[in-house]
């Protein structure tokens, strides 16, 4: 083929990969019935009136486009790709208009005309550019992303593709969004700046607001179809198109740092295929709805964290289970919620990329069309919080009340209080790296702050969301009962009864039930999430009781209440239906009555005191030499030969120690080394006696470690008593017990204790006519756990040993059966 010659577009196609020609079908929407053959693809591309041979070729590398050249004997010099793409296209293909960009007019062309004729005439129309691909389906699109996503291995490494997908797709969105409105913004400008008002002024921003129609604008003339056009200025082009967003969206779109990538892309050859990509896909909201759009990224960001080994539950929640607990927080305000107009207010304070958000308005738009719900949320991740601040902008929601903080270090909504929160914190997250301002607020400001009733350990931070939500509860209203706040938060089992009386995670739960604010803890099944399949529940808390719940807290047991995926999504193989478990579960608690799966109680039931039982000190005593020798290895012996002294003065000292210590091992010596002394007061007169005589002066600790040494436990020898004639405890023997607040302390001694210890004694209690008072509230300490899964548990009889046995020796029979005829 000489260089004037061109090639046909059979013979482009033919000389394409596989995976480059499945890459083109899937670009186009194009269905083919057997993609493993080439030519049955080719085809498929040569008769579809969507095929754009150009931009096909231009999402190549310029290598790839230079070996074409090379393959079809044209000339491959240059750098420039659209000079190569253009040597590749049969001399029939005309432009379009569009510099750079030539459109492959195969329509109407009989298959046999398409790969024979040399040239095509130039009286056959020129097709209109293909419209923006639609998908069927929330898993058709997510597979298409993430199947070009592949486009940038070699460039990216797979634990990478977030830093492209996830940015582009929400820009993509955003200029969906503006695109009925692009050409009236941009008829608005000469007009605006006309009138001295600059970009930077209110005026300026609000005039394009109301032009777009929703919350943001973009005033560059190119939009995302359009930076097509021109492949050599792509980077150039689309940095200029970045910056023409309103300041609101430009803060989205930082959050990624695409700035970075938008380099490298272009270096990569990759920039131009990719752009082209995102501009073949509509992704309005009218045909993408924001509830599938979040799905859509968090399904995204889900796959990508499986390439990372990261954990996904870090940014978002099922949405059957946000479902849930929206039902949970607004059934017994679904009067309320019904009326004409009426306004609430809903926060997350670890919003992720909005899912709860957005469910919750869906729910309440279901629920009274007329009704409004403002969200508010905050969120610590920066590629989360960008998502979820432009799922906000698109609903037209006010994009300001979603803040990227630390929830635990900056309170990002300070001073407001909201109707609604809802919540699914990280499980287990460690608040270390904000432990000193954590504890600076709990000590100095105390119920005044945030974190007045304790703080959880450094490796959880879930109960310090919780406090954090307590503290933007809205106040009731004493006279009319106006007001008060409904909180629905996930957790995992660990705040239920992690820590002892006296924690900080038992008097978080003790504040939290004696100020009456928990309604129900509902028990989900396991294997609901997608990066972990431990047991998980939701909390539901209130400031605003009705009269029939006030003084109780309701459990729901909704383990059983699931059925399985047809196909698990990471560690999620369990799902909830909405009429067979959200319904059953939300119905429970609205009833608020005893049944199979729920159960009522009293805060109290919760609380327990918990006891110090002791039991009284027992020892023998002996001067054997295997006990003297343990002298040797007792601290306060050995610093009897140290000094902290230096020179002579230290030597002098640790001399006299070794000579004291050598008169004590003399004199310990004298004792009767195999008499058994079962009574600490006679064996001390002894040792004082042999002590004096050898003339040896000893300080306490001295003696006391003496004792230590010489002594071992005996239940045969008498209870040593201390200086006032009280029984020593034993530490060793010592106990606890948790006692519930609802029963009498000298009851329950009598009864658990007494029988088995007549000796013991509970610390801190005294006994008078019968009854217990606590007189050391540091030994007594009051605590609170909610073993959820004791009060459901339901014991299962063991089969009789006869019949495992009759099992046993049947399988075995089994065995030998199969044996034989082996060996036969």
């Amino acid at each position: 083929m000489t260089a004037a010659s061109s090639p046909t577009i059979r013979q482009v196609l033919e000389r394409l990969t596989r995976d480059e020609l499945i890459a083109a079908v899937d670009l186009y929407g194009i269905e083919v019935a057997d993609r493993r053959a080439k030519a049955a693809l080719a085809d498929a591309l040569a008769r579809s009136p969507q095929a754009d041979l150009a931009d096909a070729l231009g999402r190549l590398s310029r290598d790839r486009l230079k070996q074409l050249c090379r393959d079809l004997s044209l000339d491959d010099s240059g750098r420039e790709k659209a000079a190569l793409v253009e040597r590749l296209l049969p001399r029939q293909v005309k432009p379009n208009g569009h510099a750079g960009q030539l459109i492959l007019p195969l329509s109407g062309a009989p298959r046999a005309a398409a790969a024979s004729a040399p040239t095509m005439t130039t009286s056959i129309p020129t097709p209109p550019p293909p419209s923006p691909r639609s998908f069927a389906s929330f898993r058709e699109i997510t597979d298409f992303l993430w199947q070009n996503a592949e486009r940038l291995r070699g460039a990216y490494k797979p634990n990478e593709y977030d830093k492209v997908i996830l940015p582009l797709l929400v820009v993509r969105r955003l200029d969906c969004v503006l695109e009925p409105t692009k050409q009236k913004v941009l008829a608005r400008l000469p007009d605006l700046t006309a009138r001295g008002l600059k970009l930077s002024d209110p005026a300026f921003d609000k005039a394009l607001r109301r032009v777009s129609g929703v919350p943001f604008y973009n005033i560059h003339k190119l939009d995302f179809v359009k930076l097509k056009d021109d492949s050599g200025e792509i980077a150039q082009n689309l940095r200029a198109y970045l910056k023409g967003f309103s300041v609101n969206a430009r803060d989205i779109i930082e959050q990624f740092k695409f700035d970075e990538q938008i380099n490298r892309l272009d270096e990569a050859d990759l920039l131009y295929q990719i752009v082209g990509l995102f501009a073949g896909v509509n992704v309005h909201p009218d045909v993408v709805p924001n509830h599938v759009m979040g799905s859509i990224f968090e399904e995204l960001i889900r796959r990508f964290n499986e390439k990372k080994n990261e954990e996904a539950g870090d940014h978002y929640t099922p949405r059957e289970i946000i479902r849930l607990m929206v039902d949970l927080l607004f059934v017994e305000d679904d009067d309320a919620l019904r009326r004409p107009g009426i306004v609430r207010s809903l926060f997350d304070p670890a919003c992720g990329t909005g899912g709860m958000l957005s469910v919750a308005e869906e729910y309440l738009r279901e629920l009274n069309p007329e009704a409004r719900l403002e969200v508010f949320g905050q969120e610590l991740n920066p590629e989360s919080y960008a998502i979820c601040k432009s799922d906000m902008i698109i609903k037209g929601q006010n994009p300001e009340n979603i803040v990227r903080a630390n929830s635990f270090s900056e309170d990002g909504h300070f001073g407001k209080t909201f109707d609604y929160m809802l919540s699914n914190p990280p499980f287990g997250v460690d608040w270390k790296n904000v432990q000193k301002i954590v504890e600076k607020e709990h000590e100095e400001q105390g119920f005044a702050g945030r974190f007045g009733a304790g703080l959880p350990r450094i490796n959880d931070g879930a109960l310090l969301f919780l406090q954090h939500m307590i503290a933007k509860m809205k106040p009731v209203d004493p006279k009319t009962g106006e007001g008060g706040s409904r909180i629905a938060i996930v957790f995992n089992g660990s705040p239920l009864f992690t820590g002892d009386a006296g924690s900080g995670e038992s008097e978080i739960r003790r504040w939290i039930l004696e100020d009456d604010w928990l309604e129900a803890i509902v028990a989900l099944p396991d294997q609901l999430f997608y990066n972990t399949g431990i047991a998980t529940y939701v909390w539901v808390l209130t400031n605003r009781k009705p009269k029939h719940r006030r003084g109780k807290v309701q459990l729901i047991n909704a383990t059983e209440l699931y059925q399985k995926m047809r196909k698990s999504l990471g560690n999620k193989r369990n799902e909830l239906d909405k009429k067979q478990h959200i319904d059953v579960i939300a119905k429970a608690f609205g009833e608020f009555a005893e049944s199979e799966i729920s159960k009522i109680f009293d805060n109290e039931d919760f609380g327990y005191r918990r006891i110090i039982v002791e039991r009284p000190l027992r020892l023998n005593f002996q001067a054997s030499p295997e006990r003297i020798e343990r002298l040797r290895e007792e601290t306060v012996f050995q610093n009897l030969a140290k000094s902290k002294k230096k020179g002579y003065a230290g030597e002098k000292e640790i001399e006299v120690g070794r000579e004291q210590q050598e008169a004590i091992l003399r004199a310990l010596r004298r004792l009767d080394p195999g008499r058994v002394y079962k009574s600490r007061g006679l064996f001390e007169e002894e040792l004082a006696g042999v002590l004096h005589g050898a003339g040896v002066d000893m300080a306490a600790p001295v003696r006391k470690a003496i004792l230590s040494a010489l002594s071992e436990r005996d239940e045969s020898a008498e209870i040593c008593l201390d200086a006032n004639g009280r029984p020593e405890p034993d530490s060793e023997l010592r106990d606890h017990e948790n006692v519930p607040l609802k029963e009498d302390i000298a009851a329950y001694f009598e009864r658990e204790v007494k029988p088995h210890v007549p000796e013991a004694w509970l610390a801190g209690v005294q006994f008078k006519s019968g009854k217990a008072i606590v007189v050391d509230q540091e030994k007594v300490r009051v605590g609170y756990e909610i073993p959820i899964t004791r009060h459901f548990y339901k014991y299962k009889t063991q089969r009789p040993l006869k019949e495992i046995e009759a099992e046993i020796l049947q399988v075995e029979g089994c065995i030998q059966e199969l044996l034989s005829e082996v060996f036969e």
